[in-house]
């Protein structure tokens, strides 16, 4: 746990098949139900500080106890990080790993830009809570996610964390 950020609530992987990723990590890995939202496109989106287009994706989460995986699938090329980090990695990898924050989304963003890091891409999923996406040039393979879970997304979460407790194993996707 960081004292400065609380624990870390997710972790975060881009892959280029999202319906191949959610199977193996349900049948093979027995993690689920992966609440799936196919169109998951950001209303607002920056990309090195600049406006940009926003990247059209699609987003899987599930629980494995009390972490979230997220998986992410960009299907066009618009400017972002996700894109990037398939780019560089040559495929499928794990991104980020993401603090949560109710009350202090742009104090522990500042904080994080203060201490050297550059936001690489941010936005807003509709009325749910701001991201931002932070990387630090000593620290190049892993990106830090600050999430703001108002508008819903922190029911959202709890949500799913609930569903990965009761899950029986049998319905691995849940498209939402």
């Amino acid at each position: 746990m960081s004292k400065i950020y609380g624990g870390i609530h997710q972790i975060g992987y881009i892959v280029k098949d999202i319906e191949k990723a959610m199977e193996h990590w349900s049948r093979v890995l027995g993690v689920g139900p992966w609440f799936y939202r196919e169109d998951a496109t950001p209303s607002v989106f920056t990309y090195y500080g600049k406006d940009s287009t926003p990247p059209k994706i699609s987003i899987a989460v599930a629980n494995s106890d009390y972490i979230q995986l997220e998986l992410i699938q960009q299907h066009d090329d618009a400017p972002s990080l996700y894109r990037d980090s398939l780019k560089t990695a040559g495929g499928d990898c794990m991104q980020h790993v993401a603090f949560w924050t109710e009350d202090h989304y742009d104090e522990l963003r500042a904080q994080l830009i203060e201490a050297g890091y550059v936001e690489g891409h941010a936005g807003q999923m509709g009325q749910r809570g701001r991201f931002t996406y932070l990387v630090h040039k000593d620290l190049p393979s892993c990106v830090i996610e600050i999430s703001e879970t108002r508008g819903g997304k922190g029911e959202y979460f709890k949500k799913v964390a609930e569903a990965a407790r009761e899950w029986d194993g049998k319905e691995g996707i849940i498209r939402v």
